[in-house]
């Protein structure tokens, strides 16, 4: 994120717009608290809070989207949406211009990893510029699409759906759920877990977000934890940089808290939180009860320990500096991670006797890549996951639609080939071409196409500058 002082968010009542920005990251960090609270949230205990998530109200994106990408793992990715609508009890918020639709200032991809491994929570900056797709409306109608345009927008535009398609269009990761929340929940979801840890590096009396604490560690719930989320001028460099970081350190707190046995054993405090954060929630029709009692099933086991917090790989927009763009390759190597967590099938752990892999590595292997799985840009997304494993790729275009992978090489080439193959789960026969470059492979990607097996144990990187939910709360301040 950028730390110019044009590009900081404001949210005290100097700001240009004070009632469309208040409130506004943190109900997305608590949303995905929320999801985990549904992840771990006691199978016993599920029956006597179905009540409680008959109050979430439901939308249908998969009829407005259309081609969504291949799903190549059993994780589960749930895009967490902040809105600033004014309907309802959101009006004590303060009044949107006439006819302005609700927009949204916070966009988190909740990866689920199989098995229960991980839960990594994603943050899209809402001044990221990507290209926007155009999107089909609920009325029929649809929007122009954007060569350029910040990520917010698809929401404004379009709705849920639409920033599902934008996320899915430029990481080419499925997102299978949706949750959407308003700012009205925020207090009742602090107070309902019993208030969230803190800890202040100095004594801040601020009076435009009416935030006033002593230094050092504080429990905060209802009035108290919104100021401290507002605020800007009272602590850190005044950055919206340093800002995010300090709601990232609350909403792990948060979610330490939530999934705390003094929680989650607690049938009144479960219901308690519940009931505070589903009156707040729009999703999809198919996140039904049922499916996050699914969820729970999977990741039940999981500790807050496993719980991270990233920003997409990003930096200054070389076009502009108050806003930012994706940083590549670093961008495309996590979307790959991310598409390819899986968990390791018991016959993979070790290799099999007799038969070595060659032990060349992949940084000096190099592959090109033709398309013949009849998929639109198949071959660049397999280029990228190549990538991610540290081959060398050139993409380089089509071929006649063909069901079988294939790995070909070129004069000298074999062993390279041989060690490619064996990352394929249909471990294709390297043959070799005459025609090829020497020492250089050629994969011929074939409709039977799923995955690389080696992505199955490389799991997701470590990104910069991510947090966890069990930190030391005061760490960095």
């Amino acid at each position: 994120m950028n730390s110019n002082p044009m590009y900081m968010e404001y949210v005290d009542d100097a700001d240009p717009e004070p009632a469309r920005r208040r409130g506004w990251r943190v109900l997305g960090w608590v949303s995905i608290g929320l999801s985990v609270l549904m992840v771990v949230s006691s199978l016993t205990a599920y029956g006597l809070y179905r009540k409680a998530f008959g109050n979430i109200t439901h939308e249908d994106p998969n009829a407005l989207i259309g081609v969504r990408p291949k799903k190549l793992n059993n994780a589960l990715n749930i895009l967490l949406l902040g809105s600033d609508t004014r309907a309802g009890a959101n009006a004590q918020y303060g009044r949107a211009m006439k006819n302005e639709p609700p927009r949204s200032d916070t966009m988190i991809l909740l990866h689920l990893s199989p098995g229960g491994g991980q839960a990594m929570g994603i943050s899209f900056p809402r001044d990221l510029m990507i290209p926007i797709p155009s999107c089909k409306l609920k009325n029929g109608s649809t929007t122009p699409a954007q060569s350029r345009g910040q990520i917010n927008a698809s929401f404004t535009a379009g709705g849920a759906s639409c920033t599902m398609k934008t996320i899915e269009n430029i990481s080419n990761v499925k997102i299978d759920h949706f949750v959407q929340v308003d700012f009205n929940g925020f207090k009742s979801i602090t107070s309902a877990v019993g208030g969230v840890p803190v800890c202040l590096p100095k004594d801040v009396n601020d009076p435009k977000s009416k935030l006033k604490l002593s230094k050092g560690k504080h429990t905060i719930k209802g009035e108290q934890a919104l100021a401290y989320v507002r605020n800007r001028h009272g602590l850190g460099d005044g950055s919206d940089t340093d800002r995010i970081k300090r709601q990232q350190k609350f909403m792990g707190a948060l979610a330490n808290k939530a999934m705390s046995a003094g929680v989650l054993t607690n049938p009144a405090k479960l219901l308690s939180l519940i009931q505070a954060g589903t009156k707040s929630l729009t999703t999809d029709k198919e996140l039904t009860p049922g499916v996050m009692r699914k969820i729970a099933e999977e990741m039940g086991g999981m500790s807050s320990g496993k719980l991270r917090f990233v920003t997409v790989p990003s930096g200054p927009d070389p076009a502009d500096p108050n806003r930012v763009a994706l940083r590549q390759p670093d961008a495309n190597n996590f979307f790959s991670s991310i598409r390819n967590d899986k968990s390791v099938p018991k016959e993979e752990k070790g290799p099999k006797k007799g038969t070595p892999a060659p032990k060349i590595p992949p940084s000096q292997i190099q592959v090109r890549v033709y398309n013949a799985s009849g998929i639109d840009g198949q071959a660049r997304r397999v280029g990228d996951d190549l990538e991610a494993q540290g081959f060398k790729v050139e993409v380089v275009g089509n071929k006649p639609t063909a069901k079988a992978t294939r790995v070909l090489f070129g004069t000298g080439g074999d062993q390279k080939a041989a060690v490619l193959s064996a990352l394929i789960p249909t471990a294709p026969k390297p043959t070799a071409r005459t025609s090829a470059t020497a020492g250089v492979v050629e994969l011929v990607v074939g409709s039977d196409w799923t995955t690389l097996k080696s992505s199955k144990t490389a799991g997701i990187p470590k990104q910069q500058g991510e947090i966890r939910a069990t930190d030391n709360i005061c760490d960095g301040n």
